[in-house]
């Protein structure tokens, strides 16, 4: 298949960062996708409704003239927040969602919840308005192994929390293992999930091949060859409530290659043709455009878009390293050679 079009995707989990660093990462994610949940997770994060919109003003103002992409934005979940704050956003034309990061997960997580319980409150007035949840799925528990955080948070938390508030909207993100994959396709429709392209195209080998590769890490971390399995076979099994979330998350070169390496991969540059690599090699790539640019939008609730992308099956290299702010970020499968280039990026 020489060319493979499909409507113009949308990216249900991004992170664009602020200041210099959004401006340097946004329009990447703009000249493959038409929208895109923006996280919230900045320092300080985005725990209001008017934070949101002056956060997507300065997303907007960043993006080149002629590209045509809209910020869906999100509030930071907080033992603080509050049944009026959800009220607010529910009344919001821009923002759409609530991110719940247990506190201590992944970066920029220090202000998220301590107890589920301390957010009860906000839960249920989350299901009585119909706001989704999106959950970064682990546990924190340093006596909980980090190849299992995602399986234990399933059992402790989040099996409770459907049982609690039945018909709550829930996205899991970026799921990683088979227990996962298996926990949203025998959920309920309020149940949905996304998955990154790393977690479709490598396992945790590559983590270490040749070194450690520190570019390679991300949270929740890769994982075993039958969890990449399992999460692929998902993707691509035309599941409704299955949808395409990148979780790129850009990092300045100096903050990945430290004592501290912080995790999150850039895949913005190549989101869109990685993912087609990863349906291709499954023999699937017809399944793309439902994964990529149907299943996000109907569920929650949004028109696909009207304009199509083309991909073109073309050889090109992934950049050794791309400018981000004062210093340099380095992409996913950095100087790699791709298999599929989208017209006009």
């Amino acid at each position: 298949m020489p060319t493979y079009t499909l409507i113009r995707p949308d990216d249900m989990h991004l992170h664009l960062r602020d200041g210099a660093a959004l401006a340097s990462v946004v329009n990447h994610s703009a000249r493959r996708f038409a929208r895109a949940i923006v996280m919230p997770n900045l320092s300080p994060p985005v725990t209001t409704v008017a934070e949101a919109l002056a956060y997507r003003g300065r997303i907007l103002a960043a993006l080149e003239p002629g590209l045509d992409f809209n910020p869906l934005m999100t509030i930071y979940l907080t033992d603080q927040t509050t049944p009026d704050e959800i009220r607010r956003l529910a009344e919001s034309e821009h923002v759409y969602a609530v991110k719940y990061y247990p506190a201590g997960a992944t970066t920029h997580s220090e202000h998220g919840v301590t107890d589920v319980k301390n957010v009860y409150p906000v839960l249920e007035t989350m299901r009585e308005l119909n706001v989704p949840l999106l959950i970064h799925g682990e546990v924190v528990d340093p006596d909980v192994d980090i190849f299992d955080r995602e399986r234990v948070f399933i059992e402790r938390v989040l099996f409770p929390i459907m049982q609690q508030f039945k018909g709550l909207r829930i996205v899991l993100e970026h799921i990683t293992t088979r227990e996962a994959a298996d926990f949203v396709r025998n959920g309920p429709s309020t149940l949905a999930a996304t998955i990154t392209p790393q977690h479709l195209l490598f396992n945790r080998n590559a983590l270490f091949a040749h070194g450690l590769r520190p570019h390679y890490y991300c949270l929740p971390v890769l994982k075993r060859e039958e969890h990449r399995r399992a999460l692929l076979n998902a993707a691509t099994s035309t599941n409704p409530r299955i949808f395409l979330g990148t979780d790129s998350a850009p990092h300045a070169r100096r903050d990945k290659e430290a004592r501290f390496g912080c995790a999150g991969l850039f895949s913005a540059p190549s989101a869109l043709e990685l993912y087609a690599e990863a349906f291709e090699a499954a023999g699937a790539l017809e399944r793309l455009e439902g994964f990529a640019s149907r299943n996000g939008a109907d569920f929650y609730g949004l028109p696909h878009n009207p304009t199509r992308v083309t991909l073109r099956r073309e050889d090109w290299r992934i950049p050794d390293a791309l400018p981000f702010g004062d210093d340099e970020v380095i992409p996913l499968c950095a100087g790699n050679i791709c298999h599929w280039k989208l017209d006009g990026a």
